[in-house]
C-alpha cells in the first residue's frame, strides 16, 4: 500500500502550488490570446521557435506528454489557421513531418505581445526579484522531473 504524503509535506505543497499556478496562468494567458489561440497551440509554436527544425507528431506528443490524438487535434487546428505545415516524411512516407510556418512565427510574436501587459502587471505587483530568485530552482526541479518521467 502506497503511503500518501501529508498535506503539509513541503514537496507535495510545492508541486500543488505549481499546479495551481499553472491553472491560473493558463487561464490568464488564454484570456488575452489573439484569434482564439489556446495555450496548447501557443506552446507548440513556441517549441518550434525555441528548437527550430521539423518534428514528427509523435515526437511532439512525447515532448508535451499528451496522447498522439490530442497532439493531432492541436496540430490540425494550427494547420487550419495556416500556422504550421505538414509534409510527408521523406524517410517514411507513412509518417508526417511538421514545421512552423512564417505565419506561426508571427502569431507567436502576437501572442507574446498580447501577454506582455499581463507579465508587466505581475512584475509590478510582486517585483522582479521573486522571479529572479525562484527561476534557478524551478529550472532544477523541471530538469529533474523531465529526467525521471
Amino acid at each position: 500500500m502506497t503511503q500518501q504524503p501529508p498535506a503539509d509535506d513541503p514537496v507535495f505543497a510545492v508541486l500543488n502550488e505549481i499546479g495551481i499556478c499553472a491553472q491560473l496562468s493558463a487561464n490568464a494567458f488564454e484570456r488575452v490570446m489573439p484569434d482564439g489561440m489556446t495555450l496548447a497551440q501557443f506552446v507548440v509554436l513556441n517549441h518550434f521557435v525555441r528548437l527550430g527544425g521539423a518534428r514528427r507528431p509523435g515526437e511532439l506528443a512525447r515532448a508535451f506528454q499528451v496522447t498522439k490524438s490530442t497532439m493531432s487535434s492541436t496540430l490540425a487546428r494550427l494547420e487550419a489557421k495556416g500556422l504550421i505545415r505538414r509534409r510527408a516524411d521523406a524517410a517514411d512516407g507513412r509518417a508526417a513531418s511538421v514545421e512552423i510556418a512564417e505565419a506561426g512565427r508571427r502569431m507567436r510574436a502576437r501572442c507574446l505581445a498580447a501577454l506582455a501587459p499581463e507579465i508587466e502587471a505581475l512584475r509590478a505587483r510582486l517585483g522582479a526579484e521573486i522571479f529572479e530568485r525562484v527561476l534557478p530552482d524551478l529550472r532544477r526541479l523541471r530538469a529533474d522531473l523531465d529526467a525521471h518521467r
